[in-house]
């Protein structure tokens, strides 16, 4: 692995993703430890292998605010089978090696090992950014710096019912690209797309200058390509991923078919 900062990582992951022609960059989240480290990490190299751009890597937690009951579940099981942050992150170094690599923590465990030493066992195994669901923007100021001063790429979390002038003060802060929940609730798999998405969209569009990510909710092929056509620079499956992977005898084939789908349905003209 070349020493890029995470930023320019993500940066170049949306880039390449555009001028191969794809609709949006493809970045299917995985529950690190999931169903337990080893297969986590074959997990992750299937995604690569079956297209994925960028990975959210997911570390387990008890009270995970965002998760809906597929994640949740996961969860539940990585902590049953001793997955810890630094299990995680051992999976994130392997898969950085290959594309970047954002975690999704909530705050609890960077704040209980203090936000300098969290932050820089993340720059030490190649992770290239960092979402925490559960801060808002108010009190992720430290946060804030301390990625910047590491060049790692900050990500905040927008949502349906996120004000104007907050999108544009949320937006200001992002860095690698910004997170738009797609609809009002947690994770997991949905039917349809929410009324007002494609607006969505576009105020987030309007309000950053980094790339916009759409997840919660994606769970098939066809959905992916809509997000792109609404106006999202890159799509999060996360939900019908690990799900797959709990259900299959081969958690690893199974999603490198399933991710190969969507980067198929996302490559096509």
């Amino acid at each position: 692995m070349t020493e890029r900062t995470g930023v320019a990582r993500v940066a170049e992951a949306f880039a390449r993703a555009a001028a191969d022609g794809r609709r949006a960059a493809l970045m299917p989240y995985m529950m690190g430890g999931f169903p337990d480290v080893e297969t986590s990490l074959a997990i992750g190299n299937a995604y690569v292998d079956g297209g994925a751009d960028l990975i959210e890597l997911g570390v387990p937690f008890s009270d995970p605010l965002a998760d809906g009951p597929v994640v949740h579940a996961a969860a539940t099981t990585a902590l049953a089978a001793g997955a810890t942050l630094p299990a995680v992150l051992k999976v994130g170094r392997e898969l950085a090696r290959r594309v970047p690599v954002i975690l999704m923590c909530y705050a609890n465990p960077i704040y209980a090992r203090g936000v300098d030493r969290a932050l820089d066992l993340l720059v030490d195994a190649g992770v290239s950014g960092l979402i925490v669901p559960d801060l808002p923007y108010e009190e992720a100021a430290d946060i804030r710096a301390g990625c910047a001063a590491r060049e790692l790429a900050f990500v905040p979390l927008v949502a349906p019912t996120t004000p104007a002038a907050r999108m544009s003060q949320i937006g200001e802060t992002a860095r690698g690209f910004m997170y738009v929940v797609g609809v009002t609730g947690t994770t997991g798999e949905r039917a349809a797309a929410a009324d007002g998405r494609r607006e969505l969209l576009a105020a987030a569009r309007s309000s950053t200058r980094a790339p916009v990510a759409l997840g919660f909710g994606i769970s098939t092929p066809e959905q992916a390509v809509q997000a792109a056509d609404d106006g999202a620079d890159g799509v999060i499956v996360g939900s019908r991923l690990v799900r797959a992977a709990g259900e299959a005898a081969r958690p690893a084939e199974a999603v490198r078919e399933l991710v190969g789908a969507f980067a198929t349905a996302l490559s096509a003209a």
